[in-house]
């Protein structure tokens, strides 16, 4: 742990995994979304691990899920946002797949949250934007999260860049990080790597890390380095 101006600065991802630091963020793990990946029974099996890990752990478990608006108040970016990714040409074509009530807006069932966990719906692809998961991770005095979810290369990424503006350190679960287009994926772990400031690891590592926590101080030593 470095030290500077009454500051402590984490270099390594042992320091910066601990629950008076450090939340998990679930992403937008809804019954709709997780059945357009091929392997989407896959992810939803390592982001159920670290679930587990995190609970096991003592972290604090926040989830977000992505809510359609009805088309009558949907406004102008939500409906070209809309046309874009359905690659229909009118307004009336426009289908909302996420209404709050329908079955595919629901979290998997695997994934249900305990009584003791918060739940965040949003319009924005940023898990930041519209929702109280700032103020709540501050309120806590948490400065730092992991990461896991769907999909990377559409919110998540977005999640992270976002969240070093606002002065959060992201740790990107990669392998319990879902996407559809592998290479736009690909993308955009390259740039978390460029930009530096997160950590990216995976399922087995932040597992470990977070359970270790449970049997209190050492949790053994991690080679994953804070990226950049």
């Amino acid at each position: 742990m470095e030290r500077a101006f009454g500051l402590d600065i984490p270099r390594t991802l042992e320091e910066v995994c601990r629950p008076d630091r450090l939340a998990l963020i679930v992403y937008d793990m809804q019954a709709g979304i997780v059945v357009q990946l091929p392997d989407g029974a896959e992810v939803t099996k390592r982001v159920v691990d670290v679930v587990g890990a995190a609970r096991a752990g003592g972290f604090r478990v926040f989830y977000t899920r992505h809510m359609s608006l009805p088309k009558e108040v949907a406004g102008v970016s939500q409906l070209s946002t809309s046309m874009a990714w359905q690659r229909v040409e009118h307004v009336e074509q426009v289908k909302a797949p996420f209404l709050r009530d329908s079955p595919s807006f629901q979290l998997v069932p695997e994934l249900t949250p305990l009584p003791t966990e918060a739940v965040f719906d949003k319009i924005a692809m940023s898990a930041f934007v519209g929702t109280p998961l700032d103020m709540a991770m501050r309120d806590c005095g948490l400065n730092a999260f992991a990461i896991v979810g769907i999909a990377l290369e559409v919110g998540i990424e977005p999640t992270v860049r976002h969240a070093l503006d606002l002065g959060y350190i992201p740790v990107v679960v990669t392998d319990a990080c879902g996407s559809r287009d592998k290479e736009a994926a690909d993308r955009a772990l390259a740039g978390f790597r460029f930009t530096g400031g997160s950590y990216l690891t995976d399922v087995a590592t932040i597992g470990r890390l977070m359970r270790g926590r449970a049997l209190a101080a050492g949790s053994g030593t991690s080679s994953t380095q804070r990226e950049g």
